[in-house]
């Protein structure tokens, strides 16, 4: 019989009897879920909603008291939903897969279990040689999220997360360009018998297709510049505008600087760190009271005046121009945010326990497969051992011995 409520006991909210299980042949993981530590970090991995799938799926969900607050959830919503909300964030983290949007810190390693497995981002600007050395010391398993890959060779976690940033950061742009801010004064886009305002998008991905979209729809000009001719076609085609494009070299794109009063930098680094593209020369040379936003500041960003801020301090100046340059843009619109990770996420699990666990999803999908950075003691990122002097061995190679 279904218990008629959730009782409260020593170690935290005991949810109500699960529905009957859906798949019988899964294997019962654990899922822990622990708070994030950041203040910065409002967003949460899996939804009440995507909870009560995988708990109806035989799966037994952890989750840490509030770690769904910054978005909206309540404890309430998770144990309904069949989660056992903990107090105890040792009891989260000593699950079998770990579900963290950040990192964990080296106090968290330590309550991680021996040969668990971690998913979260890896947040290469802000890595230690002793985190992945912590990592290889406990034999985690470790999987970077930005780096998974679906079935036709995009990233989805990377996706959706640069779709919200890009769709955000004009919102941004048109708060600071507002002279309550001590901006420019001006409205994002334009009205009758006022020059619209101009916007320079530095890369053409996902993150500028969707700004694109923003600027455009409030009425903006905008000036699109990437080194790869295919990303520039192919943002046009998307956006269905004749839009200025242009290659990526200093004249033009000092030029279109000088009079821009918005300049997103949005390109994505291919290998490890960005390159500077932006030099101080160019921010310099601009309008008093523009605004810079780095959307790729956690990889290193591609203007250099740019440095990592936080959603508390989130601007400074430099020769007077406004500089953002929060990693997490995401975070601002946490619910949207965790919706959106929450539905990559809860088929990845379900796969995973259909299979039998992280190790199997490993050896069966490349998809899978590329977002490992540490597996069983052993670094297996390459640029992570050349950024760390750390040696490293070819994860194809330790599955081929192991199995």
């Amino acid at each position: 019989m279904p218990a008629e409520l959730s009782e409260i006991s020593a170690v935290g909210l005991i949810p109500k009897e699960s529905p009957a299980k859906v798949r019988k042949d899964s294997k019962s993981l654990t899922i822990g879920i622990p708070k994030e530590i950041s203040s910065q970090e409002k967003r949460v991995v899996l939804t009440p909603e995507a909870v009560g799938i995988l708990s109806n799926n035989g799966l037994s969900v952890i989750l840490e008291t509030g770690a769904g607050l910054q978005a909206k959830f309540s404890d309430q919503d998770y144990s309904d939903a069949g989660a056992k909300v903990v107090y105890s964030k040792k009891e989260a983290l000593a699950a079998e897969i770990v579900l963290k949007i950040d990192a964990p810190t080296l106090e968290e390693l330590e309550d991680m279990s021996q040969g668990s497995c971690l998913i979260s981002a890896i947040q290469l600007g802000r890595q230690s040689k002793e985190f992945i050395e912590a990592l290889n010391a406990k034999k985690i398993t470790a999987v970077a999220f930005e780096y998974l890959e679906d079935k036709v060779g995009g990233m989805p976690v990377v996706r959706a997360m640069s779709e919200i940033a890009g769709s955000t950061v004009m919102q941004i742009a048109a708060e600071y360009l507002s002279s309550v801010n001590d901006g420019k004064g001006l409205i994002m886009g334009g009205v009758t018998g006022v020059p619209p305002t101009q916007v320079v998008i530095v890369g053409a991905g996902t993150v500028a297709e969707y700004a694109a979209r923003t600027a455009l729809g409030l009425g903006a000009n905008i000036k699109v510049f990437d080194n790869h001719i295919y990303k520039l076609r192919r943002i046009k085609q998307l956006l269905g505008q004749q839009i200025y494009t242009s290659t990526i070299d200093n004249f033009s794109l000092s030029q279109a600087m000088a009079e821009a009063d918005v300049v997103i930098g949005a390109l994505r680094a291919e290998k490890g760190r960005n390159k500077i593209v932006i030099s101080e020369e160019m921010v310099a040379n601009m309008m008093h009271g523009s605004i810079i936003i780095d959307v790729g500041i956690d990889q290193g960003g591609c203007i250099e005046t740019a440095r990592m801020t936080t959603h508390d301090e989130p601007v400074y100046k430099i020769h007077d121009i406004i500089h953002y340059c929060v990693p997490n843009i995401a975070s601002r619109v946490a619910r949207t945010a965790s919706y959106s990770l929450s539905n990559i996420f809860t088929p990845i699990i379900l796969q995973t326990a259909d299979l039998g666990g992280a190790e199997e999803m490993i050896f069966n999908y490349k998809w899978f497969l590329r977002g490992v950075y540490t597996y069983r003691g052993s670094l297996t990122n390459a640029y992570l051992g050349r950024k760390f002097g750390l040696s490293h061995k070819e994860l194809q190679l330790l599955l081929a011995a192991r199995y």
